[in-house]
């Protein structure tokens, strides 16, 4: 998710410990003693809002190299533009995921990395984060109505200033595919047949990576919607749909055709240490976000990737794409900074997302006027999916109620990959219980 794959990674280990927390979470319990929290960079009061502001800080959860240097160039660009100072506290990714809770509930910094969607919109109904309304007075044109609506928390305001997004789809070298005359699929049973033939030809046929528990994720998610369409994922992950009906145990039966192809070690595999597969042609393709294009750096083997959107199944096509949008908020104490404020503005313009993007190739920057002239045609293709989707999804656990995904779906889909059974009438009384606390 390197970081900000959108994805809501576990917390590493297993057992009740780790699900009692994650659970805790996910309902915003305060009860949270004795684990550690993320530390920000910074104490004290901070400039009232309208005041001269001479710092602000930040906390991020990109800790891998590539988009850790990325917001580096940010904050010296913002610091180079504005003369405030930037003090980053880079926390590695499944650790700030993994205790925004306790992070937001202690002594945040002013600005933060997070997500869209539902993942945003939790914390801020629990007055949590601080609402840039007139951020959006200065950045609102540089943004399509989709991503503002993105960016709106329940009460109507406006909490996050949307940096990039990233479509999943099957990646792969296209050296070995030319090699092997392997064809891109457009349908499930083309997809099943094109996995057999790569298993026969000695190659893992669909990498898979799954020991932090989201990336199988981007699967159900691909399966669901394509068998039952956007909507009803968006109702799945809201619970206006049940979990124990044929339709989701039809997403099960469907899985159940690639579980043979996909890597059988993938439990015990981070998504970087399968994209190093990938790079070196042990395996045919990748499920993953365009992020995974982070791993490549080797200009050769990066100029090699392709990729091409999960195939149709049932209805609506190759309509719907996963695109999780990627981004910053500001907390309740930062709400008081007019310098956290400006850097909110900053990252909202084309500026900002260009001096990201000069070093982090790998996404999609969201606002309009961007550089896209030294695109390469991954990447153009990668904005094509994105512009000509009719839906674009969240991903699960951005959907879907933080508990519900990181408590529930995370050991489930875990289960499903080593032995191939899941329990629906288990998920939909888990369900039922963590919505109805709501």
């Amino acid at each position: 998710m390197a970081t900000n794959l959108g994805p809501f990674p576990t917390i590493d280990g297993a057992g009740t410990g780790r699900r009692t927390f994650l659970k805790t979470m996910g309902l915003g319990a305060v009860g949270l003693a004795g684990i550690p929290l993320l530390t920000a960079c910074t104490g004290g009061s901070a400039p009232a809002a309208g005041s001269t502001a001479t710092s602000l800080s930040f906390g991020s959860g990109s800790s891998d190299d590539v988009p850790k240097a990325a917001y580096k160039a940010v904050t010296d660009a913002f610091t180079k533009k504005s003369g405030i100072t930037v003090a980053t506290n880079v926390v590695p990714h499944n650790d700030f995921q993994n205790k925004i809770a306790t992070y937001l509930q202690g002594s945040p910094d002013d600005a933060f990395t997070w997500f869209s969607g539902y993942r945003m919109q939790y914390y801020a109904a629990q007055g949590q984060l601080a609402p840039i309304d007139d951020v959006w007075e200065k950045i609102g044109g540089n943004f399509s109505p989709a991503m503002k609506k993105a960016s709106t928390g329940p009460d109507g305001k406006m909490y996050f200033v949307p940096n990039y997004n990233y479509p999943w789809g099957f990646f792969y070298r296209k050296s070995l595919w030319a090699e092997k005359g392997y064809e891109v699929p457009t349908t499930f049973d083309a997809l099943t047949t094109l996995a057999a033939k790569m298993k026969s030809d000695g190659l893992v046929p669909i990498e898979f990576a799954d020991k932090d528990g989201w990336p199988a994720m981007g699967t159900f998610d691909y399966i669901n919607m394509r068998l039952n369409g956007y909507q009803f994922h968006m109702d799945l992950t809201a619970h206006k749909e049940s979990w124990d009906q044929p339709k989701v145990a039809a997403i099960f039966d469907t899985w159940k055709a690639l579980l043979p192809f996909q890597n059988p070690a993938a439990l015990g595999m981070t998504w970087q240490d399968a994209a190093i597969s990938l790079g070196a042609k042990k395996s045919g393709m990748y499920l993953l976000g365009s992020f995974v294009t982070q791993q490549f750096t080797d200009p050769a083997v990066l100029a090699d990737i392709d990729f091409f959107p999960f195939p149709e199944i049932a209805v609506e096509g190759q309509d719907a794409v996963e695109a999780p949008i990627d981004g910053l908020l500001l907390s309740k104490k930062g709400g008081t900074n007019q310098g956290a404020r400006d850097f909110m503005a900053f990252m909202g313009s084309a500026e900002g997302q260009d001096a990201y993007a000069a070093v982090d190739p790998s996404n999609i920057a969201t606002v309009k006027g961007a550089d896209t002239s030294k695109f390469s045609p991954l990447n153009k293709k990668c904005a094509d999916v994105i512009a000509n989707a009719k839906s674009i999804s969240q991903f699960f656990d951005r959907d879907a109620l933080p508990a519900m995904a990181t408590n529930v779906m995370i050991p489930a889909l875990q289960g499903f990959v080593k032995d191939g059974t899941i329990d629906i009438k288990n998920l939909e009384a888990q369900a039922k219980a963590l919505y109805a606390a709501q």
